[in-house]
């Protein structure tokens, strides 16, 4: 299981992973979910995977070495690609071309060919975006109304989303909100887990302001994890008790 979250807001983008894979109780590893690609200046893009490591690790494979477009006959990569929406379709191309070459394999198998990608950034002369790619290779993009999205295991962080994040959101509290979602699925799932990636992009800034990995003794983390905490537990108490039954 995963826990990956993209907040696009109007000052920026802010983009969380966890490390955390599994295939069992006793076979757990951690491997990067959050990969970055930058031409500073020209072009950043940020994409988060959950699912089958396998089918993710063979698709960004594919974006990085490249497939021909059947239009020019020319090879494209992740890096070449003129256009967020055309970064989009290409990626759900390169989805598409995994599954031609694994997935009747996989199913044979009774794998599922199992792969949601988060894709994030900016190229030069167009605007900074957030999409969800999914396994058949369609995909969607956040909106004004809806600012973020979330793939893996999203419904213990949903609700402070859902409560605190709107498009208007700075991109600092976009990451501490981020944080906060994040901790309440470590808390709820012991499918998701540390190292935690984060990565930041200001908008038109045409590069990662931030790329950090957030470990179990990150003091920052730490702190909030337990400020927050202790804020559920002072709001919870501060409401007076339900008079049902009281007599």
């Amino acid at each position: 299981m995963t826990y990956c979250v993209g907040i696009l807001v109007r000052d920026g983008l802010v983009m969380l992973a966890d490390t955390r894979t599994n295939a069992g109780l006793d076979n757990i590893a951690t491997y990067r979910k959050l990969h970055l690609y930058q031409t500073e200046g020209e072009r950043v893009i940020a994409i988060a995977t959950a699912g089958n490591l396998a089918v993710s690790q063979s698709v960004l494979n594919v974006m990085t070495e490249g497939l021909e477009n059947p239009e020019t006959g020319k090879i494209e990569t992740i890096h070449t690609i003129p256009s967020m929406f055309k970064v989009a379709q290409f990626v759900g191309r390169a989805i598409r071309e995994v599954y031609r070459i694994h997935g009747k394999s996989m199913e044979q198998q009774a794998a599922s060919f199992d792969v949601t990608m988060l894709l994030a950034g900016q190229v030069k002369g167009g605007r900074l975006r957030l999409f969800m790619v999914y396994s058949a290779g369609n995909f969607i993009e956040a909106t004004t109304d809806t600012p973020y999205l979330q793939i893996g295991e999203h419904k213990y962080g949903k609700p402070i989303l859902d409560r605190a994040v709107t498009a208007d959101t700075s991109i600092s509290e976009a990451l501490k909100l981020g944080l906060i979602s994040m901790d309440s699925t470590l808390r709820s799932n012991l499918g998701v887990g540390m190292p935690i990636d984060i990565a930041v992009i200001r908008r038109d800034g045409l590069k990662f302001e931030v790329s950090h990995r957030i470990d179990d003794n990150d003091a920052y983390f730490a702190g909030l994890r337990e400020h927050w905490s202790a804020a559920l537990r002072d709001a919870h108490q501060s409401i007076p008790n339900p008079p049902y039954g009281e007599t």
